[in-house]
């Protein structure tokens, strides 16, 4: 899986470059080349095993390094027919050309087998349905199921390998291979905090579970985003329709604390200039995404 690290000041840019030689020495299957985003400036797209390394890579740059980073939303290599009779490979899901240059998209699929003890069995199979999942054998070795699942690489790099060791209570156990790649109708998935596209959690989902998955995300980052004094909106869109929205609320602070009694008009004056000056800042104002809930909202609510 792919997924780009970017500083979150770009004065550490050399430093990061440095960090990630360092440690490239001792781990040979991170892997990286030099990355630029639009939104988020000079950094890195960088090659893991899972999601679990890459937490543990992005922990090591900032406990060792003393490093802040954005780290954007994880994905598999993608090829994508241009109308012109060109095939591009998309690493980016924000570098996805205009829809009207596809032919189409297609994604990596992986064999999987699995071996879990009989009593998981149905919320296993469950798990791989809902992941897109296409059974081709179930058979029994001893008293363990063996199950034999073609997946999409895509709905297994996130939380996966995390949510079947899960509910198999760490018993199971998973190998896969990567087969071929086939045709999907996949759709890239836009999050916008306060009107404002994030490159960081761009994704291509299937159509099917967009509306979900934008739904899932815009809940989770209505927790992991704190108050600021504006409202800030919480969009998913696909192209230009927006699909879902949360709100997080302004804090308040109570401008009527020092006006004992008198006429109401001087409370209502006192409100109608707060509520001037959170409009203005709605328009201007700009949003802390904490750095954790980058890959925190990408841990979707299968809990």
């Amino acid at each position: 899986m792919f997924c780009g690290l970017f500083p979150v000041d770009a004065s550490d840019f050399d430093e990061l470059r440095a960090a990630m030689g360092k440690l490239r020495l001792n781990d040979a299957s991170f892997s990286f080349e030099m990355e630029t985003s639009a939104a988020l400036g000079f950094g890195f797209r960088c090659g893991f095993l899972g999601l679990l390394h890459l937490e543990i890579i992005q922990e090591r740059l900032s406990r060792e390094f003393d490093l802040d980073l954005i780290a954007t939303a994880p994905s598999v290599v993608y090829e994508v027919a241009l109308t012109d009779g060109e095939t591009i490979a998309l690493h980016n899901p924000a570098d996805l050309p205009d829809v009207m240059k596809i032919e189409e998209i297609r994604e990596p699929w992986i064999k999987a087998t699995i071996l879990t003890p009989d009593e998981y069995l149905g919320a296993i199979l469950k798990l791989c349905q809902d992941r897109r999942g296409i059974q081709n054998n179930l058979s029994y070795v001893g008293s363990r199921a063996m199950v034999e699942y073609d997946l999409p690489l895509n709905e297994v790099v996130f939380d996966f390998y995390d949510r079947l060791k899960s509910i198999s209570k760490g018993y199971a156990s998973f190998d896969y291979k990567l087969d071929t790649h086939r045709v999907g109708d996949l759709v890239k998935l836009t999050v916008l905090v306060n009107a404002e596209p994030v490159d960081a959690l761009a994704m291509l989902v299937h159509r099917t579970v967009a509306e979900s998955r934008g739904r899932q995300m815009c809940e989770k980052l209505k927790e992991l985003i704190p108050p600021h004094l504006f409202v800030i909106p919480i969009q998913a869109a696909i192209g230009g329709k927006i699909i879902a929205r949360e709100t997080v609320r302004a804090m308040r602070k109570d401008v009527t604390a020092k006006c004992y009694g008198g006429d109401a008009t001087r409370k209502r004056k006192l409100l109608d200039k707060q509520k001037k000056g959170k409009a203005k800042m709605r328009q201007y104002g700009n949003v802390n995404i904490p750095q954790e809930a980058f890959i925190k909202a990408l841990k979707m609510g299968d809990d």
